[in-house]
């Protein structure tokens, strides 16, 4: 993961929203963040890992973390981060949640938001889980990314158990963890073969003999059933033609029954045809006179009935009308005087103004007269405050000369300062070179024991161990020899006539040799071997010890000699530092009498700032005196602005005046005054809306008082017209009846009250003279057909009965062919799948004994914890890289026995002890170390291009010298594409980071963060 921005607001110190840009800062591939205690620093690693996983290392969620972690002077947090993840894909991060405003310690569970940075927009995304976009769990996150304050040591002590766990989720060793796979495998073969034993229990009596026995009972019932087949084919011919016969009788008296049947219809259906005919005739000619007859009769009631209702509003509108135009003569008068009263409520408006602006000048006076008397009092304090600053500054003055110059105390303290640590350097460097020369006697003492000369020990010792192989060698020929002798004594001693020699394949064995028994001499030489091998190997573990001994004393004589180097480089500092003290006010030798010269100086300085901000408050004073009285001056020239404006207009108003006069309401009240208005304004309104109204509606009366005239002249000439349509029609329906020969109306009206359906009433007569034909013609053709034949039921019945009992016979043995078929191919496919069974059976039975095999390797995830243990090993491998020179070669890491972390301190025999015992400086170191080897691994296995690593403690441990190695350590991270952010608050880094922020915490505005 690299960062990108950050910003944040109202998070614990941040008051103000402050954004950092990491861009410049991963630029440098080394870069910190630096302030004082209590600053902030920590605050921001804090808001990376709130905003990622809502979890924070100081609080949890029982720790009411929305109001700890919010600012008490904020009233919202807000908190945005945008990084790229191991897939180089960018995305951002946002939590934000607010105060109740009515309950100041309930804060809103923060809402969070994860957008992707796609086609140049961020889309927001459905999921709120950061472990799947970098690739971490939050635990393994502060452990390998961020590593938090009081954590920097946690990976280094964490049991095996949560060690194996975590390399298990990093390094996704869980594809090694085989154990459930297995399992479930083991079990599905499992439940496969006892599914396939079960099948197999249903399969014991399919066999060949079975199969054999039913085809021949199916040859034997083959032959049965074609002997049936022939006697059954004579039966059905005879059967059938008797059938036929049968059927065609039955169908002739069946025809002849219909027929009667029809022959009775017959004279109903005529008179249908009749009927229908003259009904068709009645309603062709009669329908559409009766029609338009009704039709008439309906529009002229409809007519006559609108005539009268619109008579009967012309009625009402010609009295409305006349209404109208009485109120309008009356209104009239009242109407033209309008014009007039509208001008006089126009002088009574600006009467009210003057009534008014007669008050506001009386009230403007007393302000003035008020104003003028606090003018004169502001005046006079102004006065006093002057005379007080002016005596403060009097007594500032006098106490400049007794203080020093603050670049004076400045130089001379560093001086000191500077002296006191050489002097602390000189003294632990002493030290440092006294314990390490006696380390040096210690590892001379325990060469002692040895007595070898340690320039020509090798050279002796491979000459010994020449010699023990030469004699090795020797023994070793000597003992082939005797081996060989003791293997053609065996064979001499097998040799039989007649048998033949193992070696020449003779079959006679004339002179046989006797050999002696070498056995006891055989084992003499096995000893004297063995003692040789003892011997070798004492050398070589001599060899061994004394190499590590003198490799420790070459470690500690080169570490000496590089001290002492360091002891004259302090030792001419020293001398340095003492011809650069220049101030002739102090004494070299005297610190205290320096101290003392500070203390009062600065106690100086304090009264002068006192008296300082003594002056700075009361020019305050004085200068807000100044704006005081500038104020009133102002709001006096307003007052007087103000009334001369009021007095002007009034008089501009009194000339305005058209009718009215201004003295007679000078002496009256606004009040009254503006009832009068008030009447006279309502009065013109109501006048002028009344008169409007009415003309407006007189407007709108006329033209549909005409309209409404034309209406009913229109209906009575409609309805004149269809009074003559009407007799028109009487007279065409009058012919009618005497053409068709009808007396009266009444008569059609009957016939066709009938509502004959012409069309189907038609096609059922058609039908029925088709189907009279049919069975007619089907009579004839019949009786035709059977004019020489009889039937008799007795034969048909007894013929009948055979045919059913040969049928059934038949069946019966083509029932029994089919079963046998049927069971044998049966029993064949399932000789066939028991075949398939026994093969899947034994192809399981070997899996199983594979499966049990793979459950024992990978039982309780032990082949996990093997390949954890490879990384692990690969890991202390790595940190020790560091870690070797960190501690200038003295220290280094292993795992031991139970994948538990060890020190090999080769101070101390290469011997080997808990981390537990490091000191905070050594602790810091190795976790350091094994922290960029974990980052290392993390990113070789994200195949990430550049990592990034965060580092909150442990600089505060370290000697200026230990701090320069971590320091160069980390800077050659910058060569292997590393990235790392230091926080810290020692000064030392701080001066030789090339790029960092510095964090300030103001009493206002809370923290701030600057580039540096």
């Amino acid at each position: 993961m690299i960062p990108i921005q950050l910003t944040l607001e109202g998070l614990y110190s941040y008051q103000e929203r402050q954004k950092i840009n990491f861009e410049n800062l991963t630029e440098a591939g080394l870069f910190g963040i630096f302030g004082s205690v209590g600053s902030g620093k920590s605050s921001i690693l804090e808001a990376i890992s709130f905003a990622l996983y809502g979890e924070t290392e100081r609080l949890n969620s029982r720790d009411k973390r929305a109001y700890n972690m919010m600012n008490l002077k904020s009233n919202k947090s807000y908190i945005e981060f945008d990084f790229i993840n191991f897939e180089n894909k960018k995305f951002r991060a946002t939590r934000e949640f607010k105060r109740n405003s009515k309950n100041f310690e309930d804060v809103k569970t923060p809402s969070v938001t994860f957008y992707e940075w796609k086609n140049e927009n961020w889309i927001p995304l459905e999921h709120s889980n950061a472990e799947k976009l970098i690739g971490l769990s939050y635990a393994n996150f502060k452990r390998t990314i961020i590593i938090p304050q009081g954590q920097f040591k946690e990976f280094l002590e964490l049991g095996a158990t949560d060690r194996t766990n975590m390399m298990k989720e990093i390094f996704s060793l869980q594809r090694f963890d085989l154990q459930n796979n297995v399992s479930i495998l083991n079990s599905k073969n499992r439940s496969e073969l006892d599914q396939l034993e079960g099948q197999l229990k249903g399969f014991e009596e399919v066999n060949e003999e079975e199969i054999l026995i039913q085809k021949d009972n199916l040859k034997i019932e083959q032959q049965k059933f074609e002997d049936a087949k022939i006697q059954f084919k004579k039966i059905e011919e005879k059967y059938i033609k008797l059938k036929s016969l049968k059927e065609d009788f039955e169908i002739l008296n069946q025809k002849k029954s219909e027929f009667d049947k029809l022959n009775q219809q017959k004279k109903e259906i005529n008179i249908l045809e009749t009927k229908t005919e003259v009904f068709d005739k009645v309603f062709r000619i009669f329908t559409p006179l009766i029609s338009e007859k009704n039709k008439l009769q309906k529009e002229i009631s409809e007519q006559r009935k609108n005539k009268e209702t619109q008579f009967k509003i012309v009625q009402e509108t010609k009295i409305r009308f006349e209404d109208i135009k009485n109120k309008l003569s009356a209104i009239q008068p009242k109407y033209e005087a309008l014009n007039q009263s509208k001008t006089q409520e126009n002088d009574l408006s600006l009467i009210l103004q003057m009534q008014k602006f007669s008050g506001e000048i009386e009230t403007l006076k007393e302000r003035t007269k008020k104003g003028s008397e606090k003018v004169k009092e502001v005046e006079t304090h102004q006065k006093l405050v002057q005379q007080k600053i002016e005596d403060l500054s009097k007594n500032a003055e006098l106490l400049k000369p007794k203080k020093l110059d603050s670049n004076l105390l400045l130089n001379a303290g560093n001086w000191f300062t500077e002296k006191k640590k050489l002097k602390e350097n000189l003294q632990n460097q002493t030290g440092k070179i006294d314990s390490i020369k006696i380390e040096v006697g210690k590892i001379s003492e325990d060469l002692r024991p040895f007595e070898i000369n340690p320039e020509t020990f090798r050279n002796d010792f491979k000459t010994q161990t020449e010699t023990l192989e030469n004699q090795k060698k020797t023994l070793s020929e000597k003992r082939n020899h005797l081996e060989v002798q003791q293997k053609l004594a065996h064979f001499a001693n097998e040799l039989h006539d007649g048998e033949s020699c193992p070696l020449c394949g003779a079959l006679e064995h004339p002179n046989i040799v006797e050999f002696d028994d070498v056995n006891t001499e055989l084992n003499e030489i096995q000893k004297k071997i063995e003692q040789i091998e003892i011997q070798k190997e004492k050398i070589q573990k001599h060899s061994l010890e004394i190499e590590k001994i003198l490799d420790r004393k070459k470690i500690f004589e080169e570490q000496q000699k590089s001290e002492e180097e360091n002891l004259k480089l302090i030792q001419t500092q020293i001398e340095e530092h003492l011809k650069n003290f220049s101030w002739t006010e102090f004494n070299s030798e005297n610190q205290n009498d320096f101290e003392e010269k500070r203390q009062q100086s600065f106690a100086i300085e304090k009264q002068i700032e006192e008296l300082n901000q003594q002056i700075g408050l009361e020019q305050k004073n004085l200068e807000k005196e100044r704006e005081n009285l500038d104020n009133y001056n102002k709001a006096l020239e307003k007052f007087r602005l103000d009334e001369a404006k009021k007095e002007e207009q009034i008089k501009t108003n009194e000339a305005n005046l058209k009718l009215l006069s201004w003295l007679d309401y000078e002496k009256k009240s606004i009040a009254e005054t503006e009832e009068i208005y008030n009447k006279l304004s309502q009065s013109n309104r109501e006048t002028e809306e009344n008169y409007l109204k009415l003309n407006k509606e007189k407007e709108e009366i006329s033209p549909k008082l005409a309209e409404q005239k034309t209406i009913v002249d229109q209906l009575e000439k409609r309805i004149s017209e269809l009074e003559k349509e009407i007799s028109d029609n009487k007279i065409l329906i009058e012919n009618s009846l005497s053409e068709q020969k009808f007396s009266t109306l009444e008569q059609t009206l009957q016939i066709l009250a009938q509502e004959i359906n012409v069309h189907e009433t038609r096609n059922q007569i058609q039908q029925f003279k088709i189907q009279f034909e049919i069975i007619k013609n089907d009579i004839l053709n019949l009786e035709t057909k059977l004019k020489d034949f009889s039937f008799d039921e007795e034969q048909f019945a007894e013929t009948e009965n055979q045919f059913k009992a040969f049928e059934n016979d038949l069946k019966i043995v083509n029932d029994s062919v089919v079963k046998i078929a049927t069971e044998i191919e049966r029993l064949e496919k399932e000789f066939k799948k028991k075949e398939d069974l026994l093969k899947d059976l034994s192809q399981l039975q070997k899996r199983a004994e594979n499966l049990k095999i793979m459950t024992n390797l990978f039982k309780g995830a032990g082949f996990v914890q093997y390949v954890s243990s490879i990384y692990l090993r690969q890991l202390c491998d790595h940190a020790n890289v560091r870690f070797h020179r960190m501690t200038r070669n003295q220290l280094s890491l292993q795992l031991n026995e139970s994948n538990d972390f060890e020190i090999i301190d080769y101070l101390n025999e290469g011997r080997s002890r808990s981390v537990k015992t490091l000191s905070g400086g050594q602790a810091f170191q190795v976790s350091l170390s094994l922290a960029l080897a974990l980052a290392e691994s993390v990113q070789t296995n994200a195949q990430s291009e550049k990592n990034f690593f965060f580092i909150d403690e442990g600089f505060g441990t370290q000697d200026l010298e230990s701090v320069n190695i971590v320091f160069e350590t980390l800077m050659n991270l910058q060569k292997e594409n590393r990235i790392v952010g230091i926080i810290s608050h020692v000064e030392e880094l701080k001066e030789k980071i090339p790029v960092s922020l510095n964090i300030t915490k103001d009493e206002e505005r809370g923290s701030l963060i600057e580039i540096v």
